[in-house]
């Protein structure tokens, strides 16, 4: 647990910096004040945590300094851990009931009926064929049998990036060529992790077509086509966002929601911003589940979301 605190913590920051940074800075024999209430709003709204959050920490930390004029900056970040805990309750996503930690002891004792298919979406530059292959590779270490299908067809690097990426961690890949229909490998990406017995079949779907409209149509014949295999699937569809957009996330979630029926999210490169607030504005406005989040650029840096090590990491608290 420690462990993935620290990652969390090395992952964040950016973020932690500007909030951590103004709550440890009264640590320093002072008490909370006006001035320092006001330097953690900037830092708040700085990162994106948006208004409804931010005015939520600091109503409880001017409501608890009522009660105690000496209330130190370790206490205020103390207060607005808590209510973020309280914001963020019930965003964890969950695998088939499982933690989606690596790790998991044993393999299923037999093949499953059909395989959970794992659609990611969303646009270029999200960090979508990457995340693809890393979750991939952390369902493996979680003790599951994994394919992956290169459906990205329209992207001239997406394929071979995705090649790349499964070579180097061991991975399973359907690929077909540039341009090939992508509902068409996602069929025979289906077909064959069935025949294999896959328990998971990872989906890198495009990020730009022509136009939106193309782009969201052929979503949609993924869709359609993955459902004349098993009407259930996808089973879970979970937008990729680059956390670096910060609140502009949140806009580009609704319109793939609208569009394609989410079910999850999964936050890219927050080791590289500021703007780590975003992911509770998209749970607050769409409450779709956060599975993982992107905290580096190795495989074993794509995590599963955990609130506690989140606030933890973004409020400078030791475990």
């Amino acid at each position: 647990m420690r462990a993935l605190l620290a990652k969390f913590r090395d992952g964040l920051t950016q973020t932690a910096r500007g909030i951590a940074g103004k709550t440890r800075a009264l640590l320093a024999g002072r008490s909370v004040d006006a001035a320092s209430l006001e330097a953690l709003e900037e830092a708040l709204y700085t990162a994106d945590f948006g208004v409804a959050t931010t005015t939520d920490i600091l109503a409880e930390i001017k409501r608890a300094l009522q009660q105690d004029k000496e209330l130190r900056g370790q206490e205020a970040a103390a207060i607005g851990a808590a209510v973020l805990r309280c914001v963020l309750a019930g965003s964890e996503g969950r695998l088939n009931g499982g933690t989606g930690a690596p790790n998991r002891a044993g393999r299923p004792s037999a093949p499953p009926a059909n395989p959970t298919v794992i659609c990611l979406i969303g646009v270029n530059g999200s960090g979508k064929t990457t995340t693809a292959a890393k979750l991939a590779w952390l369902l493996k270490q979680d003790g599951r049998s994994v394919t992956v299908a290169a459906c990205d067809t329209f992207r001239a690097a997406a394929i071979e990036q995705l090649r790349s990426w499964t070579q180097r961690l061991e991975l399973e890949l359907v690929a077909g060529q540039r341009g090939a229909d992508a509902a068409a490998v996602a069929f025979d990406a289906w077909q064959a992790a069935k025949a294999r017995g896959r328990d998971c079949l990872v989906i890198d779907t495009a990020g730009r077509l022509h136009t939106k409209s193309n782009l969201m149509e052929e979503l949609a014949k993924i869709r359609r086509v993955l459902q004349k295999n098993d009407p259930t699937a996808p089973q879970h569809a979970w937008l990729v966002i680059d956390g670096s957009l910060g609140a502009n996330s949140i806009e580009q979630a609704k319109v793939f929601h609208r569009s394609f029926g989410l079910t999850g999210i999964i936050v890219t490169k927050l080791d590289g911003t500021s703007r780590g607030g975003a992911l509770v504005g998209i749970w607050r406005e769409l409450k779709l589940p956060i599975y993982f989040v992107g905290l580096g650029e190795q495989a074993e840096d794509l995590q599963p979301f955990n609130v506690d090590n989140y606030v933890e990491a973004v409020f400078g608290l030791e475990a």
